[in-house]
């Protein structure tokens, strides 16, 4: 009886100095500079949104937050990474549907789950556009044209597997128009509608806006749940009556692992930085809708999104394809 209550004892000890250890981690961070880590290269949307996050962070936090690009394999140079580092809320993932993209693709041995998230900070959808001066005024009358011309037509995207590549599918699928997948890169991918190389490309919000205002681009349909305030007369593919919808979402990512209390300071201040007057007034220009969520909400819109991704890719032969 003597042994139970002395093994008790320490138990309780033991779990109290657990409790005692956890508060002091999440009072003590952040003691020092963090590593932001953004999965695209320089001048995109990602890197663009991301380092203006990170900026608004530092200031919520009060040390440094510190963008890195680590560009390659559709983000899972990022990813694999973020897997690896050592989980004490120092090194930072700034994800994105490519996290589902490029783990359900093969390029990593690893599921988007393996990772910890934070939360996520915003979503957009990725339209269909077409040159400005293309026949096409609707994306009924491209897809009647696609019907007739089969396997004629090219749609560029980011690249193979990612999401881009994927609305496209799930939006020609449901249309049944066959057309031509046109991996570009990023960059390459406005460049080939503009030269004509590509007849048309799916791109991100924040990838096309810029252009259609400019008058070199138009924008026919969006595969996403309702219509966007920047481009309030363009329908979603709903409305027309294909049943496609896949947005692109940005959040948060830490390596598994991390402390709940480390993470949610990061979650306080990924809400902050994303409700910030500078993170909206680009929300509002670029069109992307800010939306933050925390660890719960967020690993649930994550299974849901990831079992989209799997159906679309299976579909297209693509799953664990690398």
């Amino acid at each position: 009886m003597r042994d139970l209550k002395r093994k008790l004892s320490r138990l309780m000890i033991g779990l109290a100095g657990l409790v005692l250890a956890t508060a002091g981690t999440a009072a003590e961070f952040p003691s020092g500079p963090i590593e932001f880590v953004i999965p695209f290269g320089a001048g995109g949307g990602a890197d663009i949104e991301g380092r203006l996050l990170a900026k608004e962070m530092s200031n919520v936090l009060g040390v440094s937050v510190t963008p890195v690009n680590k560009p390659g394999a559709g983000g899972a140079i990022t990813y694999t990474y973020i897997v690896n580092a050592k989980p004490d809320g120092y090194t930072v993932a700034w994800n994105s549907t490519s996290v589902l993209t490029t783990t359900n693709l093969g390029n990593t041995d690893f599921d988007y789950d393996a990772m910890d998230h934070i939360g996520r900070v915003e979503f957009q959808p990725q339209p269909f556009a077409v040159k400005a001066d293309a026949p096409w005024q609707t994306f009924n009358q491209f897809i009647a044209d696609c019907k007739e011309n089969p396997n004629t037509y090219k749609v560029a995207n980011s690249g193979t597997g990612s999401a881009t590549h994927a609305a496209a599918i799930a939006l020609m699928n449901a249309s049944g128009c066959q057309v031509i997948h046109l991996p570009k890169g990023i960059k390459g991918r406005n460049a080939s509608v503009l030269s004509g190389e590509a007849d048309a490309m799916v791109a991100p919000l924040t990838g096309a806006i810029k252009l259609t205002k400019a008058g070199k681009l138009r924008i026919l349909v969006v595969p996403t749940a309702q219509r966007n305030a920047v481009i309030p007369d363009v329908p979603t593919a709903r409305e027309l009556g294909y049943d496609a919808e896949l947005d692109l979402f940005r959040g948060l990512s830490v390596p598994p692992g991390t402390p709940a209390a480390v993470k949610e300071v990061l979650a306080n201040a990924m809400r902050q930085a994303a409700q910030s007057d500078a993170f909206m007034a680009l929300a509002k220009k670029k069109g992307f809708t800010v939306s933050p969520s925390g660890p719960a909400e967020f690993s649930s819109y994550l299974a849901l999104e990831d079992a989209k991704v799997k159906s679309i890719l299976k579909a297209a032969g693509l799953y664990r394809s690398k």
